[in-house]
């Protein structure tokens, strides 16, 4: 049962909102502020955040400082389990205690533990377990953010994972932190939303959860889809895997909504990426790219009909405004495989890039007057390395991709600090991996957003960030329940379900 002092802090906040204030956020494992940044846009301010990730930290300080120094304690990187938040409020010199520093707490938990992606890495570390993944001590961490809420008393909390977060080791996580928050005093809901359907060039399906002090009257809503897509063949098994211990009858999960075919359609690669610039430099002339700094600004492309209204807002983002041209034009410099990105097909994957390579081969080996007899010689290895990748066609099916210009991207992740094979240019004139300031478009940052480190910490940040448009959708979601309470209205939003 919730105390009469929870009840009194709550009801303080209320009032605060209802005085016309805004809603203070606080966001644990912020990344470097996709979330973020749909939260400010939505009008929330954005108070205080915890990011253990030292460059992470630094890009939310050089994007968010908002007149703050970007070298105070506001934007030191922090370790979610080794800080309180009555510690941060300390550290960070607020005027009030935790529990009336913050209205809104957000959390994007590191979500590998939980992806099926990821297990078996981590079965692989651990020496072969199956169940290593349940063991990885990040997998707990939500116990810790519930530590945050118990400490805080937030008004509305939003948690932002992978959807296998729904199946982890046969038990449905979400369900069991709503059912804790619903005995803290909130009302609670989760879904998945996929990121296309809300204007962002790439399929990216993610679990979130919402839930509301019961103190605002209000019960938790996702947002409507504002496109079109049917999903590729796989995604709908996916889903079922991950909803596989839903439990329908509690009533917390809402039902994933379908966008109408009446929609605009979902936002293509092409659309995206069009107006950046042209990069060759890595065949021409591969010093270019070696001596280019992550923060060297290109002017951006002319196009003859026009840019599309997506890239348009990339550059006219309030606040993150870029007039003439963007940063982060890097790419990486893998000669050997610059001919198969040139000659694959839109969409089409290892297997196919394997394939190409193979012929390429044949082809070299004829040139040079050598055949399969010849495969223990030196030259013919040396041959092979050159032209063909090393990598099992049947282990890594997806490791790489081609964009399809007329289709949102597949799902940027992490890995993407490692190598980006997964996210080949649709340009075959330009044969590359996207580059730095591309798998930012593909995220939805906009072009004015500037990330701290070398290519590699980038390109993590990007993998591991909520794209900003998909979180700025659920942010003003929250957004409207907390301006309904503050007005003391109680306006119903019908909602559509598949």
């Amino acid at each position: 049962m919730i105390s009469a002092e929870a009840m009194s802090i709550r009801q303080r906040k209320l009032e605060r909102l209802r005085s016309g204030g805004l809603p203070r956020a606080l966001e644990i494992c912020s990344g470097a502020g996709g979330l973020s940044l749909g939260l400010r846009t939505a009008g929330f301010e954005l108070s205080a955040h915890i990011e253990i990730d030292p460059e992470a930290a630094r890009s939310y300080a050089l994007n968010f400082a908002n007149g703050r120094d970007p070298k105070s304690p506001w934007a030191m990187p922090r370790d979610m389990e080794r800080v309180s938040a009555e510690k941060l409020v300390k550290e960070l010199e607020l005027k009030t205690s935790a529990a009336d520093s913050f209205d809104v707490i957000a959390a994007g938990l590191p979500c590998q533990a939980f992806a099926r992606i990821g297990r078996s890495k981590l079965r692989s570390v651990s020496g072969g377990e199956e169940d290593a993944y349940q063991k990885d001590p990040r997998a707990s961490l939500y116990r810790r953010f519930l530590r945050y809420v118990e400490d805080t008393q937030p008004l509305a909390i939003i948690i932002e994972n992978v959807p296998d977060i729904l199946n982890f080791g046969g038990h449905n996580v979400p369900e069991e932190i709503c059912e804790q928050l619903e005995a803290a005093g909130y009302s609670t809901g989760y879904t998945l939303l996929n990121a296309a359907y809300f204007g962002v060039p790439q399929i990216r399906e993610r679990l979130f959860i919402v839930a509301l002090a019961r103190v605002l009257g209000e019960t938790p809503r996702f947002p409507e889809p504002t496109h079109f897509l049917e999903l590729p063949r796989g995604y709908e098994g996916s889903r079922r895997v991950a909803l596989k211990h839903v439990d329908r009858k509690s009533g917390r999960f809402h039902e994933i909504l379908t966008p109408l075919a009446s929609l605009k359609e979902a936002v293509g690669t092409k659309d995206a990426l069009a107006d950046l610039p042209r990069i060759s430099e890595h065949v021409k002339d591969p010093k270019v790219i070696r001596k280019r700094k992550l923060t060297e600004v290109l002017p951006y492309r002319e196009i003859d009909k026009g840019i599309s209204s997506y890239a348009r807002m990339m550059r006219t983002w309030a606040g993150f405004e870029s007039k003439t041209g963007t940063d982060g034009h890097l790419v990486r410099l893998t000669p050997r495989d610059f001919p198969i990105f040139a000659a694959m097909e839109h969409g089409a994957d290892y297997p196919h890039a394997r394939r190409l390579a193979e012929e390429m081969f044949e082809q070299a080996l004829r040139k040079k007057k050598l055949s399969n007899r010849h495969k223990n010689s030196v030259a013919y290895q040396n041959l092979r390395s050159e032209i063909v990748p090393p990598y099992d066609p049947q282990k890594f099916p997806n490791k790489w991709w081609k964009l399809d210009p007329s289709a949102p991207s597949r799902t940027l992740t992490a890995h993407m600090g490692k190598d980006t094979y997964s996210h080949i240019h649709y340009d075959s004139r330009q044969c590359r991996t996207v580059s730095v300031r591309e798998a930012a478009r593909l995220q939805s940052f906009p072009d004015g957003f500037v990330f701290a480190g070398a290519m590699n910490a980038a390109f993590r940040q990007i993998g591991n960030a909520v794209p900003p448009l998909l979180g700025l959708a659920v942010a003003r979601a929250v957004k409207q329940h907390l301006d309904r309470a503050a007005q003391g209205t109680d306006r119903v939003i019908g909602r559509r379900v598949a």
